[in-house]
């Protein structure tokens, strides 16, 4: 399997050449050179496996450089009960008839971003002590992602961790599940500003060729196309959760705000899992709803991105997209990058009078949006009639895909987070705080440490510099 980019301009790369890289150089995003296409008889052969054997088939197909024992022992360090509360990993809860609950929440940070984090960590490690090298890995996070990237590197030899958050905009328990962090390889840096303004800044740091080399700069974000990967795996296992036999055809329903989860079950898809429609949530900001209704990608400006209570999904630039459209142009490079300096200039495409546009059904992906009023309509309906609370952003995803889905087929909505970190909402949805899971019970009275910061690129990388030291070496 080798890897592309978006833009074109970069060698075909072997996986482990592109896992800790992020943009590739040209400033695209890699891709793998084609889907690997499971066949019928190997579907039905999946659908008994546990789910450290589906994720090495899954795996082993996208990182084939990897020795197959490596890997594998990788994924069953990875995927425990003790990790994700399961056997099962990620279990379906029925909700009624033809309607399931995705459980993605049950890692160390409560947020699906653990189920391909933890994996990476393990990954990250086992490449760098292989290389005998290591990693500062610079990333935003409008919520989720830092902290799982935290929780998932810390400790970890080799590797230093920079995560950019938007300061005062994200829930106070996902502030303190990351701030929290003494670890020594961990660095907070709180930035003025809006998520965009930190997912610019990486964007900034990774396309500056000369310091990324010089301090080893790495990603997490999920432009990491491991990250993609790990996610693939709960779209299958879902799929024989809720299916007796492959010839049955499913719906999921993603809330989306960088474009990943949702292009794990686009990858799936391509793959051959029959998926009848991907069904994409947006909160108020709704870009990406817009796009997939009208044709029009129009990026809001940092100024017009809205603080909503499904904090996570705050993101006018979903970073994976440019992936999505690297397939629907036929994964024409050229057009991209077209496409692409409109959007990095600060502008928009509109593809509704192209050919491109009559391709888009071809992918199933349709789309609608939710708003604060619904979110909490949503959570209190779900709690009143099946007793289970969900969060704010898996409410969008509920909403959502209840209004478009056809009512025959089976629909599974991802839950993306447990409800504890989205406490206020949860209290004017109900009346009541949700329950705080074991072990997380002072979370937020606990001493904090963060560096505050303007939403200056050069300055990051000062920070980053300085840290590492002139030596350029780990110590501790």
């Amino acid at each position: 399997m080798r890897y592309l980019s978006t833009r074109g301009g970069m060698l075909p790369k072997t996986f482990t050449e592109i896992l800790l890289g992020g943009l590739a150089p040209d400033g695209g995003l890699a891709m793998p050179e084609s889907y690997p296409k499971i066949s019928p008889a190997e579907l039905e052969s999946w659908r008994s496996l546990d789910y450290p054997s589906l994720a090495f088939e899954i795996l082993s197909r996208f990182m084939d450089d990897i020795p197959a024992d490596d890997l594998r022992t990788l994924i069953t360090r990875t995927y425990t009960d003790e990790i994700f509360g399961s056997e099962e990993v990620t279990p379906v809860q029925t909700l009624e008839s033809n309607l399931h609950l995705l459980h993605l929440s049950n890692g160390p940070t409560l947020a699906f971003k653990d189920i391909a984090m933890q994996f990476l960590g393990n990954l990250f490690e086992y490449v760098l002590t292989k290389n005998n090298d290591e990693l500062n890995i610079l990333g935003a996070t409008s919520g989720d992602t830092g902290s799982s990237a935290e929780y998932a590197m810390r400790g970890k030899r080799g590797i230093r961790v920079f995560m950019l958050s938007p300061y005062g905009k994200m829930s106070a328990f996902q502030t303190a599940q990351m701030f929290s962090l003494q670890d020594n390889n961990i660095f907070n840096i709180a930035i003025e500003g809006v998520f965009d303004d930190c997912q610019d800044i990486v964007k900034t740091v990774s396309n500056d060729q000369v310091f990324k080399q010089k301090y080893r700069i790495g990603a997490v974000n999920s432009i990491n196309w491991a990250r993609i990967a790990a996610q693939i795996i709960y779209y299958f296992k879902a799929y024989f959760a809720v299916t007796r036999s492959n010839g049955e055809a499913v719906s999921f329903s993603v809330p989306s705000g960088n474009f990943g989860n949702i292009f794990a079950g686009h990858v799936a898809r391509m793959m051959g899992l029959p998926i009848k429609q991907l069904i994409l949530a947006t909160n108020e900001n709704d870009v990406l709803n817009e796009f997939f209704r009208t044709g029009l990608y129009r990026p809001r400006t940092t100024t017009e991105t809205k603080q909503t209570s499904s904090p996570s999904m705050d993101i006018s630039k979903a970073s994976n997209f440019e992936r999505f459209i690297f397939d629907l142009t036929g994964r024409d490079a050229a057009r991209i990058k077209e496409l692409w300096k409109l959007v990095d200039q600060g502008g928009s495409f509109d593809l509704s009078d192209t050919d491109l546009w009559k391709k888009i059904r071809d992918f199933g992906i349709i789309s609608g949006t939710s708003n604060h009023a619904e979110r909490i309509t949503t959570i209190r309906k779900i709690h009143h009639k099946f007793n289970i609370l969900i969060d704010t952003h898996t409410a969008d995803g509920l909403k959502v895909g209840m209004e478009l889905r056809e009512p025959d087929v089976p629909l599974i909505c991802l839950e993306t987070a447990l409800p504890v970190k989205f406490a206020d909402s949860i209290q004017e949805a109900v009346g009541f705080v949700p329950e705080q899971p074991d072990g997380y019970d002072n979370l937020e009275k606990l001493p904090q440490r963060f560096e505050r910061m303007t939403a200056d690129a050069e300055q990051v990388k000062r920070f980053i510099a300085h840290q590492v030291g002139p030596s350029n070496q780990m110590h501790g």
